[in-house]
């Protein structure tokens, strides 16, 4: 029986927050524990060069994320990890998708039709500050996802519409040149928690608002102590499904925690003693983490080698899959 494959991708534009735990780290280590299921997760550092041109920023952030990973218990002998820029068949497969995706397509990409919105909005050009890595981008991430004949990919709601571009995108390739590709399906788990940041809005590094994973002690209770509430004093009754301080308490709790301290919010808890609780709950979970992440930055020959044994695990289905499409396409030996 063949197993499913499930392909995760963490652009390296930022420190690992909370967020990213929760939503995609967290779950997708424990899908990878899974017998039935063939896991590939990869650090996008392609992509972070559509919005980061910080060079030493895309560099410090691939070793934090991958010491993340390795951090919080990963097994990368089951697990395929690697780093997309140490697989260059992928944006070779990404120019043959190029010449398939429709520009009618990519017009209705939800970055692109945002930036050229946004300067509409500012009397600006449409198109000022869009670049083609924007405006592409949807294909580089069907490139990943249809290199490796991934069957499941988990996003976030807002990431839905670029796998579908990549199902129409593989259909169409698959129509000129024989069935190369598996369809894949976006995998929206609603029991997996999107964060809301230090401001209520979606904690996210474009807007600032994050609290990063593994900060020591004293920043972690810092952060947690800057999330916005609002004036209700001790006593008052408090609405725990509006509250960012309740809902990444639910991301973190049993059951039964998230039932007693919704009863607590009803019952007036003090907002100082509510983050008190979530910094001790956060807190417990990331600890014996945290002393292993702090350990990997110090040993940056380890986390390279584990990225270098991934990119091999890889390239064991991308050299053979690009020489089949090389050939479906008619690019081969003149004979």
């Amino acid at each position: 029986m063949s197993k499913e494959r499930i392909l995760t991708g963490i652009t390296t534009t930022g420190t690992p927050h909370l967020g990213n735990y929760v939503g995609a780290i967290r779950p997708a280590i424990e899908a990878s524990k899974r017998d039935d299921v063939q896991s590939f997760y990869f650090l996008a550092d392609f992509h972070a060069l559509i919005k980061c041109h910080d060079p030493e920023m895309v560099h410090q952030s691939s070793r934090e994320i991958a010491a993340t990973w390795l951090a919080l218990g990963l097994d990368t002998d089951k697990a395929v990890f690697y780093r997309q820029s140490d697989v260059p068949e992928i944006p070779q497969l990404c120019w043959m998708l190029d010449c398939m995706a429709a520009k009618g397509l990519m017009n209705r990409s939800h970055a692109y039709k945002a930036a050229v919105d946004a300067n509409v909005a500012a009397d600006k050009d449409p198109d000022l500050g869009v670049t083609m890595g924007l405006y592409g981008y949807p294909v580089l991430m069907a490139a990943d996802i249809l290199m490796f004949k991934a069957n499941k990919v988990p996003v976030g709601k807002d990431q839905i519409q670029h796998v579908e571009m990549a199902r129409d995108i593989a259909g169409r390739f698959n129509h000129h040149y024989g069935e190369r590709f598996v369809l894949p399906e976006a995998v929206v788990d609603d029991n997996v928690a999107v964060l809301q940041g230090l401001d209520g809005r979606k904690m996210s590094k474009s807007y600032g608002n994050t609290i990063p994973l593994f900060l020591t002690e004293k920043q972690l209770k810092k952060h947690i102590n800057k999330i916005k509430t609002n004036l209700l004093e001790p006593g008052e009754p408090k609405d725990p499904d509006t509250s960012t301080v309740f809902q990444i308490w639910q991301a973190f709790a049993t059951p039964a925690q998230t039932a007693d301290m919704r009863r607590e919010f009803e019952n007036g808890i003090a907002w100082g003693e509510a983050k008190k609780r979530l910094f001790e709950l956060v807190n417990e979970e990331v600890f014996e983490a945290r002393v292993r992440y702090n350990e990997l930055l110090l040993d940056p020959d380890f986390i390279e080698s584990e990225l270098l044994k991934g990119a091999e695990k890889a390239r064991r289905y991308s050299v053979p899959l690009l020489e089949k499409l090389r050939k479906a396409v008619g690019i081969r030996p003149i004979k």
